[in-house]
């Protein structure tokens, strides 16, 4: 979908051309003791790309319908169009694979708390490399956290 809207924009009366922006994800559970324990299953997560001003529902929707036509991915009926208004967060680069996150993500938190804010909203990660394609001990990855 989103190099589709890239190459509608691109050949269309706009003429714009722009980099796709990188997958990210948002994360929580009824439990968020599910995070250390690992119990995957009881995870939720909401994966996202980022899209510029000139996308609008109406191209989303075209797009979808040309996708839809050609080969479907399963997810193609649970996508959506809509902003993501996240507010004030705290974030921090990790270096290193997924599963290695939790030192970071506790020392994202302590900070949090050092500052007298408290953590609000879904934990969010930004995935700056291809997992395909890189190695894990080079996955880069922002991990951001919502603060009030």
């Amino acid at each position: 979908m989103a190099y589709g809207l890239k190459f509608a924009i691109k050949k269309g009366p706009e003429a714009v051309d722009y980099g796709v922006m990188p997958l990210e994800g948002l994360w929580w559970s009824d439990d968020m003791a599910d995070f250390a324990t690992g119990n995957r299953a009881a995870w939720r997560w909401t994966l996202m790309i980022m899209q510029p001003q000139w996308i609008t529902p109406e191209l989303v929707t075209q797009t979808m319908a040309e996708v839809a036509s050609k080969k479907a991915p399963p997810a193609l009926e649970s996508m959506r169009f809509e902003s993501l208004h996240e507010g004030p967060s705290a974030q921090i680069l990790h270096v290193g694979p997924y599963s290695a996150e939790a030192p970071t993500i506790e020392g994202l938190h302590a900070f949090i708390a050092e500052q007298g804010r408290q953590r609000r909203g879904k934990h969010h990660e930004i995935y700056l490399n291809d997992a395909r394609r890189t190695a894990p001990e080079k996955l880069k990855t922002l991990i951001r956290q919502p603060v009030a």
